[in-house]
């Protein structure tokens, strides 16, 4: 038995915030601006639960760890994975493998995929090769081209033994 599951998250850069970093798949990147969420803003994170979500029939992580939940302020989103990949182990469902694209203009991924990708496997309690980090540019086009924010794609397989 299989479920495929697809999330989409976007969040806009915080052109006021006094951190300059962004946080994708639980590292750390240095960046002009921060992005603006509740939570740590981990747009990359926040697309892979909805997939997870979603391919169990869940919902999304809006429905679980809603951002008018004062719980949930600044609260690392790596924490919420473990608690969505709880919920796909306790339904007897495995990862089969998650493909996630970033669309960005900035800043450049290149050197921090592997990172990216490690973090995330580790996260989820699963072998790094299951796991696949991406990132494009939109060629200068829509906001992720004007450099206002950035969007994650996730396709996740899961598969029940």
């Amino acid at each position: 038995m299989i479920r495929i599951g697809n999330g989409i998250d976007v969040h806009r850069f915080d052109t006021e915030a006094g951190d300059k970093a962004i946080v994708l798949g639980g590292i750390s990147i240095p960046h002009t601006h921060a992005l603006l969420a509740h939570s740590d803003g981990d747009v990359l994170t926040h697309a892979l639960m909805d997939a997870l979500l979603g391919a169990l029939g869940l919902g999304d992580i809006g429905q679980h760890f809603p951002d008018t939940v004062e719980k949930y302020r600044d609260v690392s989103s790596m924490s919420l994975l473990d608690e969505v990949m709880n919920k796909v182990n306790d339904s007897g469902w495995q990862l089969g493998n998650a493909d996630i694209t970033v669309v960005a203009q900035a800043p450049r991924l290149s050197r921090h995929i592997e990172s990216i990708k490690n973090s995330l496997a580790a996260g989820m309690k699963v072998a790094a090769d299951l796991v696949s980090v991406k990132a494009t540019t939109s060629e200068g086009l829509g906001f992720t081209g004007r450099g206002e924010g950035i969007a994650v794609l996730a396709t996740v397989l899961l598969t029940k033994p």
